[in-house]
């Protein structure tokens, strides 16, 4: 046999090899090929290859009970695989930059006031954000629709909020009919239980009910212009498409499982008629929601809703697949916390009222002998306060790699003042300041999704 031909032996013997070890990946990018929308292929393919880079610079404004810590869960693992900063709060803040106040860099922990990211809590203020994040951030937040999240928000925050708490029997029928009862603007909760979407957007949610309608419409179209992308809780994995465009992210990167879940038995459906009250009661966050959910339709409708819907069933094979390289099969059990054996997947629990689910691992996992599971399997079911506390950890180590010297003083001058090339929202569609100074740092120690 000439050398030619043993050489060209050799390259199918190493091919064939490397077509068994990489079977399932292959298998992944032959369907991204054939069953993706054409520009998505490309943007994966670009962002992979790197002739087009994957955005790095994120903020995402994580709102309450819409899905949101799923989406802060995908962020925290892209930016632990890119060896990428995340901000993250001071102690004093616990998880949270110490919402419900406006956000301030004095709320970002020394150690990393100079970030990639930023995702956890915090009361949306563009000016404070743009002295902290590079100039080309994108921002990026999620909605959910305002009846079932307000049906959340009662049952999450029913021992918490003083508008809640004061309900005869827990009853959101009760609020419901008569919440000027209830409701009291002052105080320190109030946020939990009127217009939350507006509150954590920055806007007024107790404004002047003759003018709600016209201010909503303003404030939604000073958020569109933030905002590069506002996401649907609704329609998750279709917003996890064009998030994943506009990143020029990879399919890998935004595979998910679903955390910070409640019980079935602490759900309650709402009928039409407490719907109406519900979108009534919080009309400024309606207008807010119905605006960009249109705009998510319109957005999906471009890219041609056949392609989305292969892009989407894709994206669920592949998480599928994860799922069985991480867990052997099926996910892992969803029990209440104290039925978890390991603490760093027990969930935070906000009362008694109401119950929060996590993942237990499999026993086959657990079990002595077994192969340990893969830090990437775990960081994916591991809850919102136990992975920033790792990260924090982690922050805190390369912080002092890099600059060992440095006294506190001095690493709180590191914060970069940089602007945006946006102008930041009107003034006029800002919480009044009076309002905003009455917060206290107890609203940081409500722990939410």
């Amino acid at each position: 046999m000439s050398q030619k031909k043993i050489f060209l032996v050799l390259i199918a013997i190493c091919m064939f090899s490397l077509f068994l070890h990489h079977r399932g990946h292959l298998n992944l990018t032959f369907e991204a090929f054939w069953l993706s929308c054409p520009s998505s292929t490309n943007s994966s393919t670009q962002g992979s290859s790197g002739s087009a880079l994957k955005h790095t610079s994120v903020a995402f404004l994580k709102t309450h009970k819409t899905a949101s810590s799923t989406v802060q869960n995908i962020l925290f693992r892209f930016a632990e695989r890119n060896n990428l900063s995340v901000a993250l709060p001071v102690t004093t803040c616990q998880h949270q930059f110490c919402y419900p106040q406006p956000f301030s860099v004095h709320f970002v922990h020394p150690y990393t006031t100079s970030p990639d990211i930023i995702t956890n809590h915090l009361r949306f203020s563009h000016s404070e954000l743009r002295r902290l994040m590079p100039r080309k951030t994108v921002y990026i937040t999620i909605l959910r629709e305002p009846a079932a999240m307000f049906e959340s928000l009662f049952s999450y925050f029913n021992q918490n909020c003083l508008s809640f708490k004061r309900v005869p029997n827990g009853s959101l029928e009760n609020f419901l009919d008569h919440p000027w009862r209830y409701y009291r603007p002052e105080e320190l909760d109030s946020m939990y239980a009127r217009n939350t979407l507006t509150h954590d957007l920055g806007g007024d949610k107790d404004h002047p009910s003759k003018e709600a309608p016209a201010y909503a419409k303003r404030f939604a179209a000073e958020v569109d212009r933030v905002f590069s992308l506002v996401m649907i809780s609704e329609y998750f994995d279709e917003s996890l498409v064009l998030l994943r465009r506009l990143l020029s992210w990879d399919l890998d990167d935004v595979l998910y499982v679903s955390l910070n879940m409640r019980t079935p038995d602490s759900k309650s459906s709402l009928s039409s008629e407490n719907t109406a009250k519900v979108r009534s009661w919080n009309a400024i966050d309606s207008v807010i929601y119905d605006y960009f959910n249109a705009s998510l339709w319109r957005q999906l409708r471009s890219l041609g809703l056949p392609c989305v819907e292969r892009e989407v069933q894709l994206l669920r094979r592949s998480r599928d697949r994860l799922v069985r390289g991480c867990f052997g099969g099926n996910l892992p059990t969803l029990r209440s916390a104290s039925q978890i054996k390991n603490k760093a997947l027990r969930p935070w629990q906000p009362s008694s009222k109401v119950a929060i689910v996590g993942y237990d691992l499999p026993v086959n996992i657990t079990q002595k002998g077994q192969v340990p599971l893969r830090d990437e399997c775990l960081k994916m079911i591991m809850p919102e306060v136990q992975y920033t506390q790792l990260l924090l950890r982690s922050e805190s180590l390369r912080y002092r790699r890099r600059f060992p010297l440095r006294n506190s003083k001095q690493i709180l001058r590191t914060v970069r003042h940089v602007r945006s090339d946006r102008e930041p929202p009107s003034p006029s569609l800002i919480q009044r300041p009076s309002e905003t100074m009455a917060r206290s740092t107890r609203g940081a120690q409500q722990l939410s999704q």
